[in-house]
């Protein structure tokens, strides 16, 4: 039977592996050193993969792949990518003849413009809008609250109503004031037809 003895490379070794249980803190620290060992090889490899997807060359699709040179040949059809659909064109409301503008929409806008140009002397503005609420989309009038009626300086028409594009559900309609013409947007809403903007020419 071998005799243990205190010299040697037994001994030496069998001091290493003891060193860590000969304290709580020793045995913390080692496993710290493991872990940290494992982690770092582990990110090692993982950058080693990107490095070499960085390094790979990608062939277009359709092409065969071939191997570097000094390696067995090898030629692989790569997948073609599924057929790429036209762009989509821009959807634009059909125009139809002036004449086909809906009476209803010519009325409106008469009745709107006659409501612009109402505004004496001393009105403020909530009367002035409140006096184009039953003609214009709740989504404008918010626009005209901001509107200082002092500033219009038209106050009478002077003209008929008269289309000047029409579409399924909008009308664009020219009426004329006595110092400018406006140019109004109806449209068709769930409560008839309504101004929903208007410019001056």
């Amino acid at each position: 039977m071998p005799i243990r003895t205190p010299r040697g490379r037994s001994a030496a070794y069998r001091a290493l592996w003891q060193w860590p249980l000969r304290s709580p803190a020793r045995l913390g620290l080692c496993i710290a050193l493991v872990l940290a060992g494992v982690v770092g090889a582990v990110a090692g490899l993982g950058s080693l993969r990107g490095a070499t997807a960085v390094g790979s060359v990608v062939s277009p699709p359709g092409s065969s792949v071939s191997a570097t040179p000094g390696s067995p040949s090898v030629n692989r059809q790569v997948p073609a990518s599924p057929s790429v659909l036209p762009p989509v064109a821009d959807l634009t409301p059909s125009s139809l003849p002036v004449s086909a503008a809906p009476s209803p929409a010519l009325s409106v806008a008469a009745r709107w413009a006659a409501a612009w140009v109402n505004h004496p002397q001393g009105v403020t503005a909530q009367k002035w809008v409140d006096g184009l609420r039953p003609y214009t989309t709740e989504e404008y009038l918010g626009v005209l609250t901001g509107v200082d009626p002092a500033n219009i300086p038209a106050s009478r028409v002077t003209g008929e109503p008269r289309a000047l594009r029409v579409a399924a559900r909008s009308v664009q309609v020219e009426v004329p004031t006595d110092k400018l013409t406006l140019n109004v947007l109806v449209v068709a809403t769930e409560d008839g037809w309504r101004v929903a903007g208007y410019d001056r020419v």
